[in-house]
């Protein structure tokens, strides 16, 4: 895609052909500016990516505390050398430059400043003395303290590490980042490298190739790229894409906050396995991804939860179209906004096609920054809400085991990492294993009760099986309710005989739960629903 000849170090998904294919075609009628990005000449303060700096917007402005952090644990079985593994990641640091950079103003813009290499050392607690049970309880404990680590943007460091020791041959490493100089492909390459690293230094053996470039390139070639004919060709789609744009009312159990608030959990639920394969197969059938599938699904709920027409979802995309971008830790990824019109009550097939098309023509269009995009749409700021999109969805590739051994026979095993913080009202992220598919929902604990997004997940899976079975149904027509809810609310729940407090009125019951819940669904009917409020 980008003329060089490294291209076939690059990882094409099944996922990625059809994107693939769809813009080589539209870079037939498009003359795009060089690519090339090359190292700066000096050890200058650099700008500050578009990225980085609406992350750095936001640390100024508001209380996001750790919304905005990255970690990453992994036990490591096996005979291990702390020294080494302070080796290691000092080695890391040295490499990625934005792992020792701060930020601070100048002139009244903010730039990063490269500071010199320094070793660094990873904090070693003994858990050794504690029971068994009592030190895996203290892990999880060390592993969610971890997602909570707060970082001075100014003074830094923005990497936090701690080592946890369990026994001779059983630790833990946590690693923490601040987002605004990583992502999540960068703790995969953090942890690759941490591995080839760790065991060149045992082995006595060379380390890795030196990179390219740095981020700070990155950040400069990116501001003067996205300029002039280019800058115009995006703003123009992105600017009639979302004119009128609506927001997206959910219903929810507590009002809103006046600034939005950061506090969130998660939930997550297991597809059935016999659903997750007819989900494959019937996008196979219609000629789309996984991820088109599966979106235009989340689509339908979204519509019948809130009962609008205009849907919009935010997806991230890596946002590493050059090569060399590809073995750089940094903040990358890049926020798209997908807005489907589901109007007309088409059928699931014919909206598959709509979002086929919205999907399409947003990647071709993903280089704007979410950020530029925001600012150039010059919205009115709501401190409430993120701006343009208030839920997002995301496909995460396969993923195997995800065990590293290495030659000396430790074996590095990721862990799982509850997320206590949620950046949107609502993030859901399915993944794709081998046999079935899951579905993680990051929610908003000052929105949602954990209930309710219970729910709101086994209404996704009952929708996925009335897809697979009758595509060519209306959307309207397609049921989210399972078996039990459904006896529920047309059995149980007619039975109206109860007891009701004598002193208060149907009117002051119907006002407490306004207060209560203003936005819940008070009526439903022929696919329109009214709110308490």
């Amino acid at each position: 895609m980008n003329g060089k000849a490294e291209t076939e170090a690059m990882i094409v998904t099944d996922e990625e052909h059809e994107i693939l294919a769809y813009l080589m075609e539209k870079e037939r009628q498009v003359q795009f500016k060089s690519r090339t990005i090359k190292p700066r000449q000096s050890a200058d303060p650099a700008p500050l990516s578009f990225a980085q700096q609406r992350l750095w917007f936001v640390e100024q402005m508001s209380s996001a505390g750790a919304a905005y952090n990255w970690s990453i644990a992994f036990r490591i079985s096996g005979e291990l050398e702390a020294e080494l593994v302070d080796k290691s990641l000092s080695e890391i640091i040295r490499r990625h430059e934005v792992l020792r950079s701060t930020f601070r103003v100048e002139d009244d813009e903010p730039f990063q400043f490269v500071n010199p290499p320094e070793p660094f050392h990873a904090e070693f607690i003994s858990l050794e003395n504690l029971p068994a049970e009592e030190g895996e309880k203290e892990v999880r404990r060390m592993v969610y303290r971890a997602k909570s680590d707060t970082f001075d943007l100014e003074t830094g460091p923005l990497i936090k590490a701690r080592l946890l020791g369990l026994g001779p041959d059983r630790h833990v490493l946590i690693l923490s980042m601040h987002h605004v100089v990583s992502d999540g492909w960068s703790l995969n390459l953090l942890m690759r490298e941490f591995s080839a690293l760790y065991e060149a230094f045992r082995n006595g053996t060379d380390t890795l190739p030196e990179l390219s470039v740095q981020y700070a390139d990155y950040a400069i070639w990116q501001r003067d790229w996205l300029t002039g004919d280019e800058l115009k060709r995006q703003l123009d789609y992105w600017r009639g894409q979302l004119d009128n744009l609506t927001t997206l009312d959910l219903p929810t159990d507590r009002r809103r906050p006046s600034v939005q608030s950061f506090n969130g959990a998660q939930k997550f639920l297991a597809l059935k396995p016999d659903c997750s394969q007819s989900i494959r197969r019937l996008a196979q059938q219609s000629g789309v991804t996984l991820f088109i599938q599966l979106l235009a699904a989340f689509v339908v709920l979204l519509h019948k939860y809130s009962g609008q027409d205009d849907i919009v979802v935010g997806s991230p995309v890596s946002n590493r179209g050059e090569v060399e971008l590809e073995r750089l830790i940094g903040f990358f990824v890049n926020m798209m906004v997908l807005r489907t019109d589901t109007s007309g009550d088409p059928s699931f097939r014919e909206l598959l096609g709509r979002v086929k098309d919205t999907a399409l023509a947003a990647y071709d269009h993903q280089d704007l920054p979410f950020e530029r995009l925001v600012e150039e749409l010059d919205m009115d700021r709501d401190l409430s809400r993120n701006p343009l999109f208030q839920v997002s969805f995301a496909l995460q590739e396969k993923q195997q085991s995800g065990e590293v051994k290495l030659d000396s026979g430790m074996t590095l095993s990721p862990m799982s990492m509850d997320m206590p913080t949620a950046r949107f009202d609502l993030e859901v992220f399915v993944t794709e294993g081998p046999q079935e598919m899951g579905i993680i929902a990051v929610y908003n604990t000052d929105l949602f009760d954990g209930g309710t997004i219970e729910q709101l997940l086994n209404h996704y899976q009952v929708l996925l099986q009335g897809i697979v079975a009758e595509p060519e149904r209306p959307i309207s027509e397609l049921s989210m309710l399972g078996s039990e809810e459904r006896h529920m609310l047309l059995e149980e729940w007619t039975r109206t005989a109860t007891d009701y407090p004598r002193e208060a009125s149907v009117t002051a019951l119907f006002e407490e739960q306004v207060l209560m819940a203003p936005e819940a669904i008070a009526l439903e009917y022929e696919g329109e629903t009214l709110s308490y409020a």
